[in-house]
């Protein structure tokens, strides 16, 4: 008797811990199918259970907003231009000969090394941050062509202030310098053009060209359909157009690249009026270029018209497109 009754409880105790497993199992199924009918439902109506924040990777968000003036950057290369560019020669030729000998380079040099690093670094920095995404290939290719030329010309530019040291006239012809008349063999004269095409030709043309398309690749990513009547136009900005108008009309006239500049400044121009034409505008940093190379082009043609009748400048610049340079002006009048 006393088996029997303990079997049944047995019996009704397994029984009940069933149900409960039971009733756990299928509570733990309906929780589960609540979950994914809720997670399904999310997704149908485009949210998530971890919601994100949206990616912008379209050309065209990337392009929807307005870009801040970049100060930092158009202050360092307006900075890099007139110190180690402009500044270059004036170091080179005052600088006393007992501080940098013939025969070693001089500070001029070292304004030139440290300008063929600043610049690039600047211009990949401002192709960084355009809203208009450019070939890698073309920007890499543009960068490393800079950088050849800009050091070509730096050992041509190099032994040329070396040669002022000595005599040698900017405003005349190589062959033409009273310090060639002597050499010998006389053949030693084609060495010096041949060093002046590297330094004043080829040099110039592998710097600029990659330098220009640069520029010019920043400013067709300057447009937006935002409207841009909140960014006003500054002191401090006004003063950085005139400081670097400045510098590109002694480098348009000094590097002999005005036709480069003229059509990178005509190019922009179109881009201007395509843009508008779409309804776009541009930001302050493409009207700072425009700008820009508007105070250039009319500082070159003052300068041409002023010395457009000069009769020893003529027989260096011959033809009708008569762009003397600075420092050829300078040693021919200025220099004592």
């Amino acid at each position: 008797m006393w088996f029997t009754v303990t079997r049944v409880k047995c019996n009704l105790q397994g029984l009940v811990i069933m149900k409960t497993a039971r009733a756990f199992r299928m509570a733990g199924e309906k929780s589960t199918s609540t979950r994914q009918r809720q997670t399904h439902a999310l997704k149908q109506s485009g949210q998530s259970s971890n919601p994100e924040p949206p990616k912008c990777n379209s050309r065209k968000e990337r392009s929807a907003g307005i870009q801040p003036f970049h100060y930092d950057l158009w202050w360092i290369l307006a900075l890099d231009n007139w110190i180690f560019d402009f500044g270059r020669p004036i170091a080179a030729m005052w600088v006393p000969l007992e501080w940098t000998p013939l025969d070693k380079p001089s500070i001029g040099d070292y304004f030139h090394m440290a300008y063929n690093v600043i610049t690039p670094f600047c211009l990949l920095k401002l192709i960084e941050r355009s809203t208009h995404r450019l070939s890698s290939n073309v920007t890499y290719l543009s960068i490393i062509v800079f950088v050849m030329g800009a050091s070509i010309h730096l050992v041509g530019d190099s032994v040329n202030h070396r040669l002022i040291h000595l005599g040698y006239k900017n405003h005349l012809s190589v062959a033409d310098n009273p310090i060639m008349k002597d050499i010998r063999p006389k053949e030693l004269v084609k060495s010096f053009e041949l060093l002046y095409r590297y330094d004043e030709e080829i040099g110039h043309l592998m710097w600029y060209i990659p330098f220009f398309l640069c520029l010019f690749l920043y400013y067709v990513g300057c447009f937006t359909k935002s409207t841009v009547k909140g960014q006003r136009i500054s002191f401090t900005w006004s003063i950085l157009v005139l400081v670097s108008g400045i510098y590109y009309w002694y480098l348009a006239t000094e590097g002999q690249i005005f036709p480069l500049f003229f059509f990178t400044y005509l190019a922009m121009l179109g881009v201007n009026i395509f843009n508008r034409l779409r309804g776009r505008s541009s930001d302050l940093n493409g009207q700072f270029l425009v700008w820009t190379f508007t105070l250039t082009t009319g500082l070159t043609a003052v300068w041409c018209c002023w010395l457009w009748n000069d009769e020893t400048l003529r027989k260096k610049y011959p033809g009708l497109l008569y762009i003397p340079e600075p420092w050829a002006y300078y040693t021919l009048y200025l220099r004592p």
